[in-house]
């Protein structure tokens, strides 16, 4: 047993891939591997990469380059193993092998393959698995938070995005299956689940003829966790049956992630998403109406090409009309084997670094105005961090997803991985601040 090499894993990327590698991690230590977080005393070091975008890439390079100088053996899991992996053998004589977006459930297989002195390249063309509440899972996230794979892949072809290349075509797990993963992280102490997929309103699509998003969250409203949080909400997928659900469902957060990218319906037909160019302000105020606690996100992308000013300043009223809880701004990144890879009329990074500036001043006065309407209120929030230094705690309420949206500070004490009342008493643009209300029932003794 105590022969088995140590692997560690460094993961880039998305909440996607970070329960690929939480499944990685759970499959190694199941087989008796020593896992451990130090690359530097690992005889493998696992890069679970990104390659949604050139950022996402450069990081990813990075961090591969930087592993084979220390002169680790690496094996290099994820979206790019899968985009990239004739050129990562080539570059990388480090890289003893590759596993696609489909595999990474064969980790033990490879690594006792690359042991025997084998190069592995692991690599379903066309990846087509999805893990289930069976396959052995290692969380990663601070004990109260647990990210949710409802379906994996995406059947839509927007003009720029490489995902569908990278992931398959989708394919959702049962009601059954989710539920019970819901209720094994629920008995770990779990107090928000998040939900995720390339496009969370398409569940069910694939497995049962018809979207069953709306019976999936009344399914987990069975489930002891308090907060149960969506992510990729298609505007167009929010029929009144999911809104009903949001509504009848009470630990089902009210907050939508919309992943509008544009509001001009000349730039939504050029990145292949016509059927949402007619639709978006009837549906946002809808969702408006219906949910009128909902907290909104969303995201938009500037300078796809062939966006004028006119295409943008139609943008930016669209955010100021609106007044989005978080909105995320990316610039485009043109991906090789994506249809606006070739298009003409492609944007200067500066136009687009000016456009991503602008909306971003708009969105902020309307953030800070949304957190100051907190100020005052008693809200819960999830203690996940103490600031090490300060001894100030850290945490969410339920209009904060993690790693997107902002903190609240929070003076006082309370346990981590538990949901306790806090009174806000100060906000900026990002984070809000305030101090655990004493519990009536508390005793001094």
């Amino acid at each position: 047993m105590g022969n088995k090499p140590t692997i560690a894993i460094s993961h880039l990327g998305c909440e996607k891939n970070r329960i690929d590698t939480e499944h990685m991690l759970g499959l190694l230590v199941e087989a008796g591997y020593n896992v451990d977080t130090n690359e530097e005393l690992a005889d493998y070091v696992i890069v679970n990469t990104c390659s949604f975008i050139e950022a996402a890439r450069a990081e990813s390079v990075r961090t591969l380059v930087e592993l084979a100088e220390a002169d680790k053996k690496i094996v290099i899991t994820g979206c790019m193993a899968q985009h990239f992996q004739e050129e990562l053998l080539e570059e990388l004589p480090e890289a003893v092998a590759v596993v696609g977006t489909g595999d990474y459930n064969k980790i033990v297989d490879v690594i006792q393959r690359v042991e025997t002195g084998e190069r592995v390249k692991q690599i379903s063309a066309e990846p087509t698995y999805i893990a289930d509440e069976t396959t052995p899972r290692y969380r990663t996230t601070s004990e109260g938070v647990a990210y949710l794979r409802v379906a994996e892949g995406c059947d839509y072809r927007c003009a720029f995005c490489i995902i569908p290349h990278l992931r398959g075509n989708q394919r959702s797990r049962t009601i059954e299956s989710i539920v019970a993963e819901a209720k094994q992280l629920a008995s770990e102490g779990v107090q928000e689940l998040i939900l995720i997929s390339q496009i969370t309103t398409n569940y069910g699509l694939d497995l049962y003829g018809e979207p069953r998003l709306a019976d999936l969250l009344r399914s987990l409203g069975e489930v002891d966790i308090p907060w149960i949080r969506m992510h990729y909400a298609y505007p167009t997928g929010l029929t009144p049956s999911v809104i009903q659900a949001i509504q009848e469902t009470s630990n089902v957060l009210p907050y939508l992630d919309l992943p509008l990218q544009h509001s001009h319906p000349e730039i939504l037909r050029a990145m292949n998403r016509p059927w949402q160019g007619r639709v978006n302000d009837g549906v946002i105020e809808r969702i408006k109406t219906a949910l009128p606690d909902a907290v909104l996100r969303t995201t938009f992308i500037v300078g796809f090409p062939g966006e004028t000013d006119e295409h943008f300043e139609h943008l930016l009223q669209f955010v100021k009309r609106h007044e989005f809880d978080h909105a995320g701004v990316f610039t485009f990144s043109p991906e090789a084997g994506t249809p606006a890879y070739n298009l003409p009329s492609q944007l200067p990074q500066s136009v687009m670094e000016q456009r991503r500036d602008a909306l971003m001043e708009a969105q902020q006065p309307i953030s800070l105005k949304k957190n100051q309407s907190q100020v005052g209120k008693r809200v819960d929030v999830l203690i996940e961090q103490q600031h090490p230094a300060t001894g100030e705690l850290i945490g969410r309420s339920a209009r904060f997803a993690p790693e997107v949206d902002g903190l609240v500070y929070v003076q006082g004490d309370a346990p981590l991985g538990t949901i306790v009342r806090v009174e806000i008493t100060a906000a900026d643009a990002y984070d809000l601040h305030g101090s655990v209300v004493p519990s009536p029932l508390s005793v001094v003794c």
